[in-house]
């Protein structure tokens, strides 16, 4: 990888406009290229990973997320920023946070992962009026391509995050390691303290801080080495969840990246469910086996957004759907890689115990459009598919999309889930994409409940209202969609070449489909 020369170091801005002009040629058009999906968020052009320091304020969701400014693969990590009303419609604004060098080593400090939240009695001293907005991140130095050191690092903004100011007195947290970084940061009202959780990466530690400035900070706990330790830990994050159908009760959640269920040669999410007392957290059973947020291949690095208000009172997540095996070798132009949808998270009492369940944000349906009933001609690849299955232990469904000669199938048989994207398309640019992903799947009631997302290139599922998800790229050719229901045991591709096992059945299914109208046009 190489770094601009101090001398040459321009901040580039990039632009989320539907068009902007190339040296007085005809406008470049974005958000109409092929695999660019209409309802997640991705940037106009260039590379992004991990969404950074969600937060509402004054009537705008704010998302920042990691940013290379300079091309479209990862690099020169930056703090790109979008804004939204409602949290699906989104304008990109200029590049937030950058990437900047030191004139007297020539080393290049990057901005990693981080947080923001909306100091709201000026508790840091920093803030014009009576609040602002204050971002803590990592600041990873390096040199030569070669990390030098990682501390946690302050900015702040009194225009709604239009400028920002680095702290003049960074780093505001240093422990003298190479890895140490990600900090999540919330206000607990109980102690009336700042609360920051981060990660020393290698050691699988999420260390836990307190302040009352935000500026000065002294280690309050830390948790670690229990659940999935197969690949290292980023990207904590700390909340209070409702249970569902339990009215008042709540429990502790805290998340963190890491290993995936297929095991430490993907990325994955998993949480651990317990409680808070302000200094540090405790899981319900440090014993319990891993619980992963997502069964998919492409949900990573998530985080819920910032100062919430409570009247609305939802706690919201929202993802990277990538993997860091791939990420970089997608075939997508000139942007590469895109957010989930945001989702509203709860916590439900299973047979297995306490767990995470997650939707789609309300806001998604404002998008619904017409309803779909031709499904051997669809022309709008983005869509959402509403399945519920009556199964007696002897039924089965399969959904297949069918592109020219590509095919994707989502299948549910014998309490199993299960997405294929072995022939979905484009699978060649990295041996490790073509997968099929399998989680267990039980009816509740009898009954099998699907929410399906489709978007362009990426596919997310939420099983039984949520019990389980799935977040899935794949990249099939252009042209018009055909979608085929199956039922009883027919399953494709088939399991049997007995045909009394793949015979269909479809009056035990309810779908209801609709096109998802474009957030870009």
């Amino acid at each position: 990888m190489k770094y601009l020369i101090p001398g040459l170091f321009v901040l580039l801005m990039a632009s989320c406009s539907k068009s902007e002009t190339n040296s007085g040629d005809a406008p470049i058009t974005y958000y109409h290229e092929k695999y660019r999906p209409q309802f997640h968020f991705s940037p106009a052009k260039g590379w992004t990973n991990d969404p950074n320091g969600p937060v509402y304020f004054n009537g705008e969701y704010h998302l920042f997320f990691q940013y290379n400014p300079y091309g479209d693969t990862w690099g020169h990590m930056s703090w790109g920023h979008a804004v939204s009303k409602d949290l699906l419609h989104w304008e990109e604004l200029p590049v937030a946070l950058t990437e900047y060098p030191d004139p007297a080593t020539g080393d290049s400090t990057m901005i990693f992962s981080g947080t923001v939240v909306i100091d709201k009695n000026n508790s840091s001293g920093l803030c014009q009026s009576n609040e602002c907005m204050i971002a803590i991140y990592t600041s990873h130095v390096h040199k030569g391509g070669e990390g030098k050191t990682q501390h946690q690092s302050l900015a702040y903004s009194n225009d709604k995050g239009r400028t920002w100011k680095r702290y003049e007195k960074n780093p505001i947290l240093d422990i003298q390691r190479k890895d140490f970084r990600d900090p999540k940061v919330f206000w607990y009202e109980p102690n009336k303290s700042w609360i920051m959780a981060l990660v020393i990466p290698d050691l699988f530690k999420v260390q836990f801080y307190k302040s009352s400035n935000l500026k000065d900070w002294s280690l309050s706990g830390e948790f670690g080495n229990i659940g999935d330790t197969l690949r290292i830990w980023e990207c904590p994050d700390i909340y209070q969840l409702p249970i569902d159908n339990e009215s008042g009760k709540s429990k502790w959640v805290l998340s963190l990246s890491g290993s995936h269920p297929a095991g430490p040669k993907f990325v994955g999410m998993q949480y651990f469910v317990g409680e808070f007392d302000g200094a540090t957290f405790k899981a319900d059973d440090p014993r319990q086996k891993p619980l992963y947020v997502d069964y998919g291949k492409d949900f990573y690095a998530g985080i819920v957004f910032n100062n919430i208000p409570k009247e609305d009172g939802r706690t919201i997540m929202i993802g990277w759907a990538n993997n860091w095996t791939y990420g970089n070798q997608i075939p997508t132009s000139p942007w590469r890689s895109a957010m989930s949808v945001p989702r509203e998270l709860s916590l439900r009492k299973t047979a297995e115990g306490i767990q995470l369940a997650q939707r789609p944000v309300r806001e998604l349906s404002m998008l619904r459009g017409k309803e779909i009933t031709d499904f051997e001609n669809i022309e709008n690849n983005s869509m959402e598919l509403e399945i519920e299955i009556e199964d007696d232990g002897s039924t089965g469904l399969s959904i297949v999309l069918k592109n020219d000669s590509a095919t994707t199938y989502i299948s549910y048989r014998a309490n199993e889930l299960s997405v294929d994207r072995t022939t979905s398309g484009d699978v060649s640019f990295n041996k490790e994409f073509a997968s099929i992903e399998t989680i267990k799947l039980k009816p509740i009631d009898n009954k099998i409940k699907l929410r399906v997302l489709i978007d362009q290139s990426i596919i997310e599922i939420f099983a039984n209202d949520g019990e389980q998800s799935i977040c899935e790229q794949y990249f099939p050719p252009s042209g018009k969609m055909k979608l085929k229901i199956a039922g009883g045991w027919t399953i494709y591709p088939p399991l049997s070449t007995n045909p009394t096992d793949n015979i269909d059945r479809l009056d035990n299914i309810k779908l209801k489909a609709w096109e998802i109208k474009s957030t870009w046009q």
